[in-house]
């Protein structure tokens, strides 16, 4: 579990699990944080890729979206539509980079890690976000040399 970190607030406007990512994202390439117009512009952008990378995985990924594919596909291009773990899968492999999610913990405010997506593109320095449990996402950064965690992941 981690107790020092620091959580960067993302605006709750149905874009804030792609805003979580791009922030981390990057400060993950060295830069500093994104102005908060920046980050809605790269957000979107991630968005529309994410669209798009669920197209080209139609296959894979059709079975475990709700509804009709392409109904589902058409909203989560739209900005104010929310996003969740398909979401997150699909941002790993857009950026080519791994992103865990982490929660507070029940009893105490040390955080958990509760998923990891894009594990085939390394598990080193991930992108890192904050799930709140009510739909909500944050950007989350973890001092250097505080990453061991204890994990609690579904699988």
């Amino acid at each position: 579990m981690i107790s020092s970190f620091y959580v960067s607030g993302i605006p709750g406007d149905g874009r804030c699990l792609f805003r979580s990512v791009a922030h981390g994202a990057y400060l993950r390439e060295g830069k500093p944080s994104p102005s908060e117009s920046l980050q809605k512009e790269l957000a979107d952008e991630l968005r529309l890729k994410v669209a798009d990378e669920f197209m080209r995985r139609r296959s894979d990924t059709e079975w475990f979206l709700e509804g009709d594919f392409d109904t589902y596909v058409t909203q989560i291009r739209k900005p104010h539509m929310w996003g969740g773990e398909p979401e997150l899968l699909m941002c790993s492999h857009v950026l080519r980079m791994p992103i865990t999610v982490y929660m507070h913990g029940r009893i105490s405010d040390s955080l958990q890690i509760i998923a990891e997506y894009g594990q085939e593109y390394g598990k080193e320095d991930p992108i890192r976000v904050l799930y709140h449990g009510c739909g909500h996402y944050d950007a989350l950064q973890i001092p250097l040399g505080r990453t061991k965690l204890k994990s609690y992941v579904k699988r």
